[in-house]
């Protein structure tokens, strides 16, 4: 990590030559410097996300005990909402609070490098810096992880077919009620019979199977037609072919892995790169929903902590509602509310704020509204809709404000420490210490080669699951018609199964149960952690539920 220090404390430029790493040039001043661990120290004491000044030169802020009540960015295209985004997101980092971000168009990835004196814009932000009364302001990197799920551009995000489930499946390939019905049997079949649905091949598979067998599975449970199966697999191979395939398999991404911090005691700020992503929207907001269920699912309840566990940043956040069917928009509307009770804040970035349901745009208590403009019935019903969520400033026309603002302005209210959102106030938004714009190629392959993810997630593995089993039990099946027509039906008959019997089954799931919890603890010893597992209950357990389930089947 300290070789991480260095590149990132570094300007870092290509030229004709190759990539050539410099020093700051001398003639930075001596207020526009790289930021010190002490200056770091005296930021993160502060309880709150400076945001800017209003008109009156009053502080604007985010109470970091309110962060988890989640909150808005909205505005039209160039008025500010990426680097309000960047300047929030590298103040959370400071206070120790993990970030994640989407970058749909790339220019945020220069959050990993310090801004620089250079920068041809650079006079303005040091202009609003001085104007804002930010003595301590200097450029500064971030502790930067970038992520990708096709793995081109950052280490590659996956996870399971199974951890997915039908409900964000169905999203994902745009089955209608019937079709997902079918992969809800699919799924459960699979289940109930220890076939696991990991990658692609695997759900294929099972597909096939339930094709070749949909008399069977109507029979006890329920309709299952080749032709909503078929459609189903047609779905699947058109999205496939987009690459979405890449999304699953193992290893299978680890939560914890989002929630980490640096030597320095800085959040590391995640970067979905998604400018590749975006052209498949609904695999773009349904991975991140289920990144938000993941989380929800898998942090415990903390309720109002002082610091969030992690803030998340949703882009393009009216991807996530398009045409969403009313069960799906419940989810997220469940799992929004509740979240905050484990200490994560969800910001939704969107152009028009009228594109998040209202049911969800009522547990938004922090918002940054940008510049709208006036140009059609919608964008004046928009308006109104963003002037009536704010709470009243008397001496502020809040509707002719927004159509008013400048770049790099803002209406800001925030939730105070009572949880009350505070009086609507016109701000000027303080300007990001990282670089404005994108990471050059080079830049970015040195950043990911002192990641502390290298080469845990780069190398896919394929272990046995459905589509393996499914095809042994094809070849054995097939094996056993040629030997009943050589030897007859009898003399086969006498033969051992090929095919493990239920009490076979149950021994084998056992014993892997068991190997499986002593090969954890063994893990856990070695990497310093307790365990609490018992191998052998945990195996007895496993035998007796292996049991019973085959006894139901």
């Amino acid at each position: 990590m300290r070789i991480a220090r260095t590149l990132r404390a570094r300007v870092i430029k290509q030229d004709e030559g190759g990539l050539a790493i410099h020093q700051p040039r001398s003639r930075v001043t001596p207020r526009i410097r790289q930021q010190s661990n002490k200056e770091r120290a005296k930021v993160s004491e502060q309880a709150e996300i400076f945001l800017g000044n209003d008109l009156d030169g009053n502080r604007q802020a985010l109470a970091l005990s309110r962060a988890n009540r989640h909150g808005l960015i909205a505005g039209a295209t160039g008025t500010g909402k990426t680097v309000t985004l960047q300047g929030m997101a590298e103040s959370f980092s400071a206070h120790g609070v993990p970030v994640f971000v989407a970058d749909v168009k790339g220019d945020l990835s220069g959050i990993a490098m310090p801004g620089s004196p250079t920068f041809k814009h650079a006079d303005k932000l040091e202009s609003r810096a001085k104007e804002l009364g930010m003595e301590d302001y200097a450029y500064s990197d971030n502790s930067v992880v970038f992520w990708d799920l096709y793995g081109k551009n950052g280490h590659p995000i996956r996870t399971t077919v199974s951890e997915m489930g039908p409900l964000l499946l169905s999203r994902l390939l745009d089955l209608n009620d019937t079709q997902e019905g079918v992969l809800q049997i699919v799924f459960r079949y699979a289940d109930e019979n220890e076939l696991l649905l990991l990658d692609f091949e695997d759900l294929r598979a099972m597909l096939a199977w339930a094709y070749d067998n949909a008399k069977e599975l109507s029979g006890a449970y329920g309709n299952v037609s080749k032709q909503s199966v078929g459609a189903i697999q047609r779905q699947l191979l058109s999205f496939e072919s987009q690459g979405a395939d890449n999304f699953f398999g193992e290893p299978a991404l680890e939560i914890d892995d989002f929630l980490t911090v640096d030597e320095q005691g800085r959040g590391v700020v995640n970067v979905l790169a998604a400018e590749q992503l975006m052209r498949s929207p609904k695999l773009y907001a349904t991975f991140l929903l289920w990144l938000l269920a993941e989380l929800f699912e898998t942090l415990p309840e903390v309720g109002d902590p002082e610091k969030p566990k992690l803030v998340f940043f949703f882009d393009e956040a009216h991807l996530l509602f398009d045409d969403a069917p009313d069960a799906l928009q419940e989810t997220i509307e469940r799992v929004v509310r509740l979240i905050r009770s484990k200490g994560v804040g969800v910001f939704f970035v969107t152009q028009n704020p009228i594109d998040i349901p209202e049911e969800i745009a009522g547990q938004l208590g922090n918002r940054v509204q940008h510049a709208l403009r006036a140009f059609t019935p919608r964008d004046k019903r928009a308006i109104k809709a963003a002037a009536e969520t704010f709470r009243i400033n008397p001496d502020l026309d809040v509707e002719q404000a927004i159509t008013e603002l400048k770049v790099g302005e803002a209406l800001v209210s925030t939730l105070d420490e009572e949880g009350a959102p505070t009086i609507v106030q016109r701000t000027l938004i303080k300007p990001p210490r990282s670089r404005l714009g994108p990471l050059t190629v080079k830049e970015r392959a040195i950043i990911q080669s002192v990641s502390p993810f290298d080469g845990k997630y780069d190398e896919e593995v394929n272990r046995e699951s459905a589509e393996e089993v499914l095809l042994k039990k094809a070849q054995d099946a097939a094996k056993t018609a040629e030997e009943v027509e050589k030897k007859g039906r009898e003399e086969v008959a006498k033969q051992p199964r090929k095919t493990p019997s239920m009490w076979e089954k149950a021994g084998k799931g056992a014993a892997r149960a068991a190997a499986g919890s002593l090969a954890s603890i063994a893990v856990a010893t070695a990497l310093g952690k307790k365990s609490s597992a018992n191998p052998l209950r945990t195996g007895a357990t496993a035998f007796v539920r292996n049991i019973l389930g085959g006894l139901m089947r």
